[in-house]
């Protein structure tokens, strides 16, 4: 196929809040692209983007799924797009990551009804922080209470500058049924199938739209000199002329255009595919940027040159294993191929390449620069790695991390049988490796998964007991208390036993309190004359630490003590090393028990950033949870940074009450801080 009738790329992340309409919209647009019969219904679980049983069941994304299609756009050129449809819920924010790390455009999908919401600020903030071309599409216009004058209006007052509205709407609510283009000044009028023809517009619109036409053609032309300057000077600039220069400025990050539809109606989503594939950037003109060591560099999308692909996301499908989502960064990939993974250093065989759309698989030939594919049993590519030719340039380099996302929930896994804990571990790794904004935490004798929320969570375990077949109990996971001693006290620790062969003799004397905080155990050796053989010692070391993790009155590890060894005895014959541990164990529990223990309680730091306008409630309520605020600062984008050190135990569901106070506009990290002495009135029981 030469180069005249190559179709052009185009991959494409609709983002935005929970219920905008995004998977609605990507159902028009395969209905539309003729891709599909007819279009599925959320409610009805039968859309091809929401296809995994735990999306059916809740009506809502919870992955980031693949769409692709073809378009003849009025350009005259063939277009490959795929659409991948995200998650608006912050619980599953890795699937929004990992579209915006391979996306030539962001379309922001706003509903007409709801407006700005808490989730269209989420994904207009990361769709910048990645540095992604953005578009807007106003969507929902056939429903009651539908406004688009009020979205344009709150994306401007709350997002910024920029927002250049191509279309309004003919009619709103349910007599939305066509668009007048702002760049042709025509009416489109739509037919049921989803087509429009042209019409003259309505008397109430016309007027709107030829002040808002001048309006744009100034904000469009005002980016380039010599167009301002023919303007200026009387030459009005065609429509093909003010798309050209507006997809130079889309691509520049300079405008944002604003597009209206209804995914349920089908008005305006040939429109929106036309623009998608007019104004969205080439890959060519955003080449890929990876790592060569420390140095950020430029992937050129060549289908000629070496070859380089990014696994972005993975997917652990019940029937064919892991299916990985690759993005061919360079040159072309083909069944066959055997590419290195510069992060494993793994050399993995391409098996056959095929699209995703759904569930569905495509089988494809090849892949050129900038295409989207799936590739099965890659085991060792996990999401974040790049395939390179081992001898080629790529084999040093490695993909850019992903925005972290530290977990902030977490429960307690216990299997359910015997064949479920044989098979737990890799399972977890699989669902890990498919998601990497889950974490595994083993540091404890418990297995604790931890994640983005507690939807999260339990759409993670509903996975792994259907696809994997390992099923679980959970429970919260518990407050790591500790105890230290309250005060110095000596004791003495023994055993004597005797049972007509060599018996257990062992006495120490020690001197216990506390040591100073975070110092663990300081363990000193006072004997003299021998009472204690040398040899003994470090056993009577090794019984205080095993009598300090036993735990003390309160049944938690003992931290923080000073244990002197200053006197003791042994026997010729029945001493031993497990002796004195056994003493040493029993001096230490009497001492703790003589002294008494005061319970410490982990205190966490929060770094909490919320909208300006939240930061007195957030506040008040950490202050509620014997938080104390440390600091706050306020940012230019308006938000404010509120850092505070909060008792552990007050943070157990702490992320979603923070989602409920802030309308969903929080972003919570939590980590590790240090001990206090809790309050005897909370020490629980």
């Amino acid at each position: 196929m030469d180069q005249a009738t190559t179709p052009r790329i185009r991959t494409v992340a609709l983002v935005g809040a929970a219920g905008a309409g995004k998977t609605t919209l990507t159902e028009a647009l395969l209905h539309r692209a003729g891709v599909i019969a007819r279009p599925g219904k959320v409610e009805d679980g039968s859309t091809v983007s929401d296809h995994e049983p735990e999306e059916i069941a809740r009506g809502i994304s919870l992955t980031l799924s693949s769409a692709p299609f073809s378009w003849k756009a009025p350009d005259g050129l063939a277009y490959d797009v795929t659409v991948l449809d995200t998650p608006g819920s912050a619980d599953f924010a890795g699937a929004v990551d990992a579209a915006l790390a391979v996306a030539d455009l962001a379309v922001v999908v706003v509903s007409a009804v709801d407006g700005v919401q808490a989730g269209t600020h989420v994904a207009w903030r990361l769709a910048a922080e990645a540095g992604v071309p953005r578009l807007v599409v106003v969507t929902k216009e056939d429903k009651a209470r539908a406004d688009f004058h009020h979205v344009l209006e709150d994306l401007r007052a709350q997002l910024g500058d920029g927002f250049v509205p191509l279309e309004l709407p003919l009619g709103e609510e349910h007599a939305f049924h066509g668009v007048a283009d702002l760049l042709s000044q025509e009416g489109l009028e739509y037919e049921p199938d989803g087509k429009h023809h042209t019409t003259a517009l309505p008397d109430d619109v016309a007027d709107e739209e030829h002040r808002l036409h001048d309006e744009v053609t100034e904000e469009i032309v005002s980016h380039d000199d010599d167009a301002l300057e023919r303007y200026l000077g009387g030459d009005e600039p065609s429509a093909a002329e003010l798309e050209r220069s507006l997809a130079h400025e889309v691509r520049d990050l300079e405008a944002f255009p604003v597009l209206v539809a209804s995914g349920a109606t089908g008005v305006g989503v040939d429109r929106l595919a036309d623009l998608i594939c007019e104004l969205g950037p080439d890959p060519s003109d955003r080449p890929a940027r990876v790592r060569a060591g420390e140095t950020s560099v430029e992937v050129s999308v060549d289908p000629a040159g070496p070859t380089l692909v990014h696994a972005f996301r993975t997917v652990a499908d019940p029937f064919v294993g892991q299916v990985t989502l690759l993005r061919v960064l360079s040159g072309t990939l083909r069944p066959g191929d055997r590419l290195l993974n510069t992060t494993t250093r793994t050399e993995e065989r391409i098996p056959g390449l095929f699209r995703l759309r759904g569930k569905e698989h495509l089988p494809l030939d090849a892949a050129p620069a900038g295409q989207v594919v799936a590739v099965a049993k890659l085991t060792a590519t996990p999401s974040g790695s790049l395939l390179a030719e081992r001898s080629g340039p790529g084999a040093a380099m490695s993909a850019p991390a992903l925005r972290p996302r530290p977990p902030v929930y977490g429960l307690v896994l216990s299997p359910v049988t015997q064949s479920d804990d044989d098979r737990l571990s890799a399972a977890l790794t699989r669902l890990v490796a498919e998601d990497p904004t889950l974490v595994v935490d083993r540091s404890s004798d418990r297995t604790v998964l931890r994640g983005l929320g507690d939807t999260h969570l339990a759409v993670a375990l509903e996975r792994l007991s259907r696809v994997f077949g390992v099923n679980v109990s959970t429970s919260p996971v518990p407050v790591a208390y500790r105890e230290t001693i309250r005060r110095k006290v000596e004791a003495e620790g023994k055993i004597k036993k005797q049972s007509g062969g060599h018996g257990q003799f062992a006495v120490a004397q020690l001197r216990v309190g506390p040591a100073p905080h975070g110092a663990g155990l300081e363990f000193v050796d006072s004997v003299v004359g021998g009472a204690i053989p040398r040899n003994y010692l470090s056993a009577v070391e090794k019984g205080v630490v095993e009598a300090m993790a036993h735990g003390g009155p309160h049944g938690h590890p003992v931290v923080d003590l000073r244990v002197e060894v200053y006197d003791g005895k042994a026997h010729s014959v029945d001493s031993s090393d497990m002796a004195f541990r056994t003493a040493a164990a029993n001096g230490v529990r009497e001492a703790l028990a003589a002294a008494g223990t005061v319970v410490l309680e982990p205190i966490d730091h929060v770094r909490v950033t919320v909208p300006a306008s939240a930061q007195g409630d957030v506040m008040g309520d950490l202050s509620g949870r014997r938080g104390r605020i440390t600091a706050t600062t306020s940012l230019d984008d308006g938000t404010v940074v509120i850092e505070a050190d909060v008792p552990q135990s007050e943070l157990t569901r702490y992320v979603l009450d923070l989602r409920s106070l802030t309308g969903g506009r929080a972003e919570l990290e939590v980590s590790p801080g240090t001990y206090e002495i809790c309050p005897d009135h909370l020490v629980p029981s």
